[in-house]
């Protein structure tokens, strides 16, 4: 697992949710602060707003890859390439994870209570972890083809 990834999976263990944690990680490399990064990212986590739908590791690695297009300034080609990215991104996440929804990733509806309570009880600890890991890890996969660990 990279140092990104491990980075990722401890902010998601101390509380921060799962597009918080996945960018915050890359956030100092990006020019961006944790506290911002963290601000930035609180209402997309629980499949934005907590409501079960594109889950927050997806939406944290879709800002990611947005800071990373439009470093050198916000352009056409910039906007194509995240773009681009984007949408490779997304089929890679559904293919290794089998969907980009949260409730269908996490097995439970969210939006009700007895969801919220299944959802803190199994898939905090079990499946978004690993969530969190698959969005860091193809992200740099995408952006560093090369393929050392950063």
């Amino acid at each position: 697992m990279s140092a990104n990834a491990e980075s990722a999976v401890a902010m998601f263990g101390q509380g921060h949710n799962c597009a918080q944690s996945v960018l915050a990680c890359f956030g100092k490399e990006l020019g961006l602060s944790s506290e911002t990064a963290l601000r930035i990212a609180l209402p997309f986590g629980g499949g934005m707003g907590r409501t079960g739908n594109v889950c927050g590791a997806v939406t944290g690695a879709l800002m990611v890859l947005g800071l990373q297009c439009t470093q050198a300034g916000i352009n056409d080609a910039a906007k194509a390439q995240a773009h681009r990215l984007a949408q490779e991104f997304l089929r890679t996440f559904a293919a290794e994870n089998g969907s980009i929804t949260c409730r269908d990733l996490i097995g439970c509806d969210i939006t009700t209570d007895e969801g919220l309570r299944l959802a803190k009880q199994f898939g905090k600890l079990r499946v978004c972890p690993q969530l969190v890991r698959s969005a860091v890890e193809i992200v740099e996969r995408m952006t560093n083809p090369t393929g050392k660990q950063p």
